[in-house]
Parts: C-alpha cells; sequence; structure tokens
C-alpha cells in the first residue's frame, strides 16, 4: 500500500510539472522572456558611435543603416506568410537563424577579423539581423493575441512592454559579461536572442481560448513584476552613470535582474498548481456524485425488481437515420483563401475575419498605415539620433548614455500603460483610435522641446519619443486585430510593420541627415577645412536639428489629423461590443473541455468487466 501510495504520489508530480510546461501561464512567461531578446535593434544607439568610428562612416552612411536596419525590423510581411504555413517553433528557430548570421558578420567587421565590407554589404547585414525580431514577434506576440482574445489589449502592452526593455537589459548582461567594451554589444546581440528563442520554441505555442476566474488579476501580478524590473533598471542605470561599479557589482545587478525575471514563471507555476488543485477538487466532486447515483440506481433497481424493456430497433434506426440521412440539408463552409480577389469589394463587417487583400485594401487599412508611417518615422528617426542630438546641443558623454538607456524605459510604460488603460477604457466605449490621436500630438510636442531646447531638455525629449513610440506600437496592433479579424492576424500583423521603414527612410535620410550634414559641413568651412580633412562630420549648435525637426512636428501633426479621420469611421464599431464573438468561441471551449473531463470521470468510476 506504502508503494503504490509513492508511485501515485510520484505519477501526480510528473502530471503537474508536465502541465506546467504545457500550460498557458508558463506558456506566456515563456513568451515574455522571448521577447527580452525581441528588441535589440533599440540598441543600435548604442553601438552606431563604434559602427561610424571604426568604418569610417559619415552621418548621412550611419542613417541610411539604421533606416535599413528600421526596414528590416518592420518588413515582417515574408514572416507572417510563412507563419501562415509552418508552425510557430519553426518561425522561432527562423529568426534564429538570421539573428545570428546578421550581427555576427557586423561584430567581425567592426572588430577587424573579416575586411570592411562595402556599404551595401552592411546593409544587408543589418537588415537580416533586424528582420529576425519579426519571426520572434510573429511566433510570440500573434500567438498569444490569438490565445487571449479578450485581454488583447493588456497583452499587447506587456509583450511589447519587454521588447521595450530589452535594450535596458542587455545593457546590464553586456557590462557583467563584457564590460566598458561598447563593441561587444553586437556579439551579445548575435548569440543571446538566438538562444532565448530556441531554449522556448516549444513551449511558445497555440492553445485553446478558455476563461480562467483570476485572469485579469494574473495580467496584474505579471504587470507589477514587468514594472519592478523597469524601475530597478531604470534605477541601475542611473547609479552606473553617478557611480564606477566594480566587475562584481555589475554581476550581481544582472543576477538580480534575472531573478526578477524568473518570477515570471513564479507566477505560472503559482496558477497551475491552483487550476491542478480546483480541479482535483470538481473531480473528486463529480466522482463522489456519479458513485452516488449509481448507488442510489442499484438499490432502485434491487426494490422494485422490474426488468427494462429493450429499446426497440425502429427508435434506433430512426436515430441512425436522422444523423446520417443524406436527404437532410446540411452546411457546408467554403474556405476562402487568403489572398482571395473574389470579395476584395464585398468585406465583411469590422471585426469580422477580413481576407489579406481585404485588410489591405481597405479604406481604415491605408488611413492607419499612412498615420503610423509619419509617426514611427519621427519617433524612430529621434530614438535612431538621440547620441548625436546630446552631442550638437552640448551634453556630456554620460548624459547622452544615460538618456539613450533610458529611453527603452519609456518605451516600456508606454506600452504597458497604453495597452491597460486602453483596455479599460474600452469597456466604456473610449474608442482606441481616439487614443492613437492624442499620443501623436504628444510626439509633436516632443519635437518641439529639440527645436527650442532648454536645460534638461534632452531627458524629456527622449521620455516623449519613447513613450509616445511605445504607446503607438501597442495602439496601432491591437487596432488592426479589432478591425480586420484574427485569422489572418500573423500577415496583417507584419504589414502593420511595414508602416515605418518608409516614413523612417524619409524623415531620416532625406531630412534629418541631409540637413545635419549641410549644417555640419557649413561649420567646417567656417573653420577653413574640407570633408577630406576629418575623419568624422560633425555639427555642434542649436541649429543642428532645429529646421529638421520643426518639419517632423509638422508631420506628427499631418498624422494626428488623418487618425481622427478614422476615429470618425470607426465610432459605431467601437460603441458595440467587439468581443462578443470571442466568449462565444470560449464558452464553447469550455462545454467541450467539461465534456471531455464528465467522460473521464465516469471511466474513472467504471465497475470493472464481469469475466465468467
Amino acid at each position: 500500500m506504502g508503494d503504490d501510495a509513492e508511485a501515485a504520489e510520484g505519477g501526480g508530480c510528473c502530471r503537474f510539472v508536465w502541465q506546467v510546461l504545457r500550460g498557458r501561464w508558463f506558456m506566456i512567461s515563456a513568451t515574455f522572456l522571448v521577447m527580452c531578446g525581441a528588441g535589440t535593434t533599440y540598441l543600435f544607439g548604442v553601438f552606431s558611435k563604434d559602427i561610424k568610428v571604426r568604418l569610417g562612416y559619415d552621418q548621412s552612411t550611419l542613417n541610411l543603416l539604421a533606416s535599413v536596419k528600421d526596414l528590416g525590423s518592420m518588413f515582417g510581411i515574408p514572416a507572417g506568410l510563412i507563419a501562415e504555413i509552418i508552425p510557430t517553433w519553426a518561425v522561432l528557430l527562423f529568426g534564429a537563424v538570421l539573428n545570428f548570421s546578421g550581427y555576427f558578420v557586423i561584430w567581425l567587421a567592426v572588430v577587424g577579423k573579416i575586411p570592411k565590407p562595402a556599404v551595401w554589404q552592411m546593409c544587408l547585414y543589418i537588415c537580416f539581423g533586424a528582420n529576425s525580431q519579426n519571426f520572434t514577434n510573429t511566433g510570440g506576440i500573434v500567438t498569444c493575441i490569438k490565445n487571449f482574445p479578450e485581454g488583447r489589449g493588456q497583452m499587447m502592452g506587456l509583450m511589447k512592454g519587454f521588447v521595450g526593455l530589452s535594450g535596458a537589459l542587455f545593457t546590464q548582461i553586456h557590462y557583467a559579461l563584457y564590460g566598458d567594451d561598447s563593441a561587444s554589444m553586437i556579439l551579445l546581440v548575435a548569440w543571446l536572442p538566438p538562444a532565448l528563442a530556441l531554449s522556448f520554441s516549444c513551449t511558445v505555442r497555440p492553445v485553446k481560448s478558455s476563461t480562467h476566474p483570476r485572469e485579469r488579476r494574473v495580467f496584474v501580478h505579471y504587470m507589477c513584476v514587468a514594472i519592478a524590473l523597469a524601475v530597478f533598471l531604470m534605477a541601475l542605470i542611473i547609479a552606473q552613470k553617478q557611480v564606477q561599479f566594480s566587475p562584481t557589482g555589475y554581476t550581481a545587478s544582472a543576477a538580480a535582474v534575472c531573478a526578477i525575471l524568473l518570477l515570471l514563471v513564479g507566477i505560472a507555476v503559482r496558477e497551475e498548481l491552483l487550476t491542478w488543485r480546483e480541479e482535483k477538487k470538481r473531480q473528486n466532486q463529480k466522482q463522489a456524485e456519479l458513485l452516488a447515483r449509481r448507488e442510489e440506481k442499484k438499490r432502485q433497481n434491487q426494490n422494485q425488481a422490474v426488468q427494462l424493456e429493450p429499446p426497440r430497433k425502429v427508435a434506433m434506426v430512426k436515430d441512425s437515420r436522422d444523423r446520417d440521412s443524406p436527404d437532410l440539408p446540411k452546411e457546408i463552409k467554403v474556405e476562402t483563401s487568403c489572398w482571395s480577389c473574389r470579395n476584395i469589394r464585398n468585406k465583411p463587417n469590422r471585426g469580422e475575419d477580413y481576407t489579406i487583400l481585404q485588410a489591405i485594401l481597405s479604406t481604415d487599412m491605408i488611413l492607419l498605415f499612412a498615420t503610423m508611417s509619419c509617426a514611427l518615422g519621427c519617433n524612430l528617426t529621434t530614438l535612431n539620433n538621440l547620441g548625436q542630438i546630446g552631442e550638437s546641443l552640448g551634453y556630456n558623454k554620460n548624459t547622452i548614455g544615460t538618456t539613450v538607456s533610458l529611453a527603452s524605459i519609456w518605451g516600456f510604460f508606454g506600452r504597458v500603460f497604453t495597452g491597460f488603460v486602453s483596455e479599460s477604457l474600452l469597456k466604456k466605449k473610449f474608442p482606441r483610435t481616439l487614443f492613437l490621436t492624442i499620443f501623436l500630438l504628444v510626439s509633436a510636442c516632443g519635437n518641439l522641446m529639440i527645436v527650442f531646447p532648454f536645460p534638461n531638455s534632452l531627458y524629456i525629449a527622449s521620455l516623449v519619443a519613447g513613450f509616445s513610440q511605445g504607446a503607438q506600437l501597442t495602439l496601432a496592433f491591437t487596432i488592426i486585430s479589432e478591425l480586420f479579424g484574427l485569422k489572418y492576424y500573423n500577415t496583417l500583423y507584419n504589414c502593420g510593420q511595414c508602416s515605418a521603414p518608409l516614413g523612417s527612410y524619409i524623415l531620416s535620410v532625406l531630412v534629418v541627415g541631409k540637413l545635419y550634414d549641410k549644417e555640419a559641413m557649413k561649420q567646417l568651412k567656417e573653420k577653413g577645412m574640407t570633408r577630406s580633412m576629418t575623419k568624422e562630420l560633425t555639427c555642434i549648435g542649436t541649429q543642428c536639428y532645429k529646421m529638421s525637426y520643426l518639419v517632423l512636428a509638422a508631420t506628427n501633426v499631418f498624422a494626428a489629423l488623418m487618425s481622427l479621420i478614422l476615429v470618425f469611421r470607426t465610432r459605431k464599431f467601437y460603441t458595440g461590443d467587439i468581443y462578443k464573438r470571442y466568449r462565444d468561441e470560449i464558452e464553447k471551449n469550455k462545454k467541450e473541455k467539461e465534456i471531455s473531463v464528465a467522460v473521464s470521470v465516469s471511466v474513472s468510476v467504471s465497475p470493472p468487466a464481469r469475466t465468467d
């Protein structure tokens, strides 16, 4: 008896571990960890100076690389199309290979282990490395949005929040592993994100949508861990700029960061344990009820001694014919191709599943795409040039480093704040599209702080740019999922990401880069020097970015006007119940699960078959 009890207990422990590893909550926690390595493109500002100096590039060439990086990171349509036909683990594997092959070669070029590549080759390498995050985002974010359709705003905010924290996370790990060697950051970016993606490639997967009595509370707990991590990272960044940490101090800081991240796994284990206990309790109750009913029926049969009449064959035949009769009409569902051109004009209602072409060619998507091209183009231009902006305005290297590092923290707060607040306001019929318009105007104000600088304005401008970009990303991708459905969200999510490269290229290269180089050449001529006499083209003074950021501010205002048109078009949709269809699906899955549990309980309490 003792051995049987121990064996049963051991078997139960193994089943619980399996439930944790295959459960929804561990899947979310694992995806959060993968997302921590999916935002390494935001670290370009950390090692861009190394690329510029060691490879002898001017500002326009560096901005070209930044724009190609943005193009690679945002052009995710191939990732979306591939994800429509292959499993999630293969999507993550594909991204890991791209990431390593791109950034590792860049590191080899920067440290001089291979001959200096041509500019077009560097563009190709950085495009490959940056494009890998589309596969990671598609495999992680899109999967979780489909798994939790009713909490998509919160889920999108948390997922994008951890992407935003990746810059600060990698900075701490870099200090612990490589010290102050900024070029080694490229090497860290080359190997750590693939390692995270491959470690959890089998854990991140689609699961059936279901209800959970503590779902919102669990999301809040995840948010608390994320905020605690962000605050701790912000404190570390500020402290490390004020005090020189020893190698041991950097190692302890990185270990503390990893310990906070492990709390995400702790939340998953706790929830699965509570679910395990509740499930066992329900099964025991069902077993007791089933046994009681069988005993009662047995006593009634013994007392009445009534022999039941066997079911008539005619009834059985009738039942069978009712089930299988070919004369009865049957509902036939015709599967529509994702690229079908048949019904492009005859689009479904907002919130239903659009085909890819129906969504791309809709007026709503065109308005949203144009809005995000302007908005993300402005913010990416600011974030990519923070180092040079600080240098031109006379900030010291220490302050510039702090500003660049904190930009990812502000992006995190923008993502999480917008995800949770917009989801709460949505229940009060406040449209997400109007929330997007507000943040476009806030972003324009941040641009004006660079045009008309004041003491410490760089800090505030970076805060506004990071926070606004985080908010705009979360809102835009959530709006796409709400307006056009989740059936082809793998591709539509990545179509939305393509909005940034066009705006980034025009604003960063053709506007900001050209105007900066023009002002720098003017200062060079005033010194009596020529371009060939200096390796690095540098501009100092408020005039370096004044005209270009007036253009950026005007662009954000124009984007806000286009967003207002979208608000007007979708106002009726957001006053309705946009999640009803997903609640119906969750209820259907719940009933199927209850039937499955009832069948398993019935089998477990069935008496053994008699053998004569």
